[in-house]
């Protein structure tokens, strides 16, 4: 049997590192781990002996990860998520279908209220041991996927297709492809010619070829918080929006949804999730009750 060696980190050691790096404060790491304060520095010094790096800046302000810090406490949550699953799926072996322990997603806000729910009952009915856990994130900056790439999630329900490749070690799958519609209250005679009505996380990389050759809408008048704010807004008569699909399910009867025509943009909405989870009993349950979700036709392909 192999054994440790001075360089090896142990669990406790890498669960000091996140805590410390989530708190940002050694004394805040120890009370929630239920050790001294002298004991969380002293577990921090020798991992940075081990690692060969400093990993945390120390200041009166507390302890903020240095960039080989940071990379470390990535590594870290993705270890131990990955004790964790080793544990539920040994515990498991003798009933392959029936999965158990947590599987922790990401989604942003449309997705989380629009297309999770159905998913997440079935996934209870079927496997009753799994403890699904949603954080809804929004989608600008690393989005939802860098959940995943953090170890912060198992799962990510995201926007594919942007210019920047995946962190290295994630892999992803198409669900479906959602349109975009122009939305305006019923009736307008010229709903193109109507304030702007935006959110932060819509025009990402996947229509902004298609937004910049559209000389017939205006810069932004009203950028909202998200999209349920700008349907209200749009409600309410204060402009249009372009807004896609999953935004637009359980729309009110207060808005009209126009199609733009066949050049209209889409964004292809999938999963992403890492190597080392995709083969995992709770993330495949997941993946298989998000496919089965899908109503027909509307499957990415």
């Amino acid at each position: 049997m192999a054994r440790t060696t001075d360089s090896d980190l142990a669990p406790q050691e890498l669960r000091v590192l996140v805590a410390v790096a989530d708190t940002g404060s050694f004394s805040a790491a120890a009370g929630g781990l239920g050790l001294t304060q002298s004991a969380v520095s002293h577990s921090v010094r020798g991992s940075e002996r081990k690692i060969g790096a400093v990993l945390f800046d120390r200041g009166r302000g507390g302890a903020r990860t240095t960039p080989a810090g940071e990379r470390a406490v990535t590594h870290a949550r993705r270890v131990l998520r990955l004790l964790d699953v080793l544990a539920a799926e040994a515990r498991g072996a003798a009933r392959p279908d029936a999965a158990e322990g947590v599987v922790r997603i990401a989604a942003f806000r449309s997705a989380a209220l629009h297309l999770l729910p159905p998913v997440l009952r079935r996934l209870r009915d079927r496997h009753p041991g799994i403890e699904p856990r949603v954080r809804v994130v929004r989608e600008v900056g690393r989005g939802t996927a860098g959940e995943v790439a953090d170890g912060r999630a198992d799962l990510a329900v995201a926007t594919l297709g942007g210019p920047s490749p995946l962190p290295p070690g994630l892999v992803a799958h198409g669900l479906l492809d959602e349109p975009y519609s122009l939305v305006h209250v019923p009736g307008h005679p010229a709903p193109r010619s109507l304030p702007l009505v935006d959110w932060v996380e819509n025009c990402g990389s996947y229509t902004r070829d298609w937004w910049a050759a559209q000389d017939w809408i205006p810069k932004a008048t009203i950028e909202a918080e998200d999209d349920g704010a700008v349907l209200s807004l749009v409600s309410g008569g204060h402009g249009m929006a372009i807004m896609p699909a999953l935004s637009l399910t359980g729309a009110p009867d207060s808005v009209q949804i126009t199609d733009l025509g066949p050049g209209r943009p889409t964004r292809r909405v999938g999963y992403v999730t890492t190597s080392e989870l995709a083969g995992s009993a709770v993330v495949r349950a997941l993946v298989r009750e998000l496919r089965a979700a899908l109503p027909a036709g509307r499957g990415a392909p």
